[in-house]
């Protein structure tokens, strides 16, 4: 779904780069606080200091999770939770594009609620989020959420073999991507933070 996505905003003109969290070294946060008076964690062995640069310089941010037990990975909370030097002095994102799906195995399996979760977070850290629809197209869903659930014929369940199988998570996907990249071309980056 990512990659669906992000392929959307290319073809508009934007550069992109997937970050795959599982491939990154994330620690939980320790609940310091060093970060309520400056703009700094005290972890810095991990790769979230390459992060935080990397979230500054983007002019949108796409974050995307698999739904386990209703709720977004904890790998991504993880992450959420140690952006907190980029919001707590200032927001350090804001005015950013932002974007978010989801995809889980069961059809309503906590979907919506993921979905939630990360559009609050890019919402608190002040990132405007644009539409999954295109145009005058028909509202097809009202987030980018995506199940594997294909049939059920009153015995047993049967399953998509990939994403690109459910044809409106991946128009959704196309949407948001080229929505994002519209956004950001329309916006530039004159409004995100650059001070201090």
């Amino acid at each position: 779904m990512l990659e669906i996505t992000l392929e959307a905003a290319e073809s508009q003109g934007v550069e992109t780069e997937l970050l795959e969290i599982t491939d990154l070294n994330i620690k939980p946060c320790i609940s310091c606080n060093k970060c309520l008076f400056k703009p700094e964690c005290n972890i810095q062995d991990d790769d979230m200091t390459e992060i935080y640069e990397k979230l500054k310089r983007a002019d949108g941010i796409l974050i995307g999770s698999p739904v386990y037990f209703f709720n977004v990975t904890g790998r991504l909370k993880d992450f959420m939770d140690r952006s907190r030097p980029l919001h707590m002095t200032a927001s350090y994102l804001e005015g950013k594009v932002g974007g978010a799906l989801v995809h889980a195995g069961l059809r309503n399996g906590g979907q919506e609620l993921a979905l939630q979760i990360i559009h609050n977070f890019l919402l608190g850290h002040g990132l405007l989020l644009p539409g999954n629809r295109q145009g005058r197209t028909p509202l097809i869903s009202t987030g980018v959420m995506a199940t594997m659930s294909k049939e059920y014929d009153g015995k047993r369940l049967s399953f998509h073999k990939s994403v690109e199988e459910d044809k409106i998570a991946t128009a959704s996907c196309r949407h948001l991507g080229h929505n994002m990249a519209l956004l950001i071309k329309k916006i530039g980056c004159c409004s995100c933070y650059t001070g201090d």
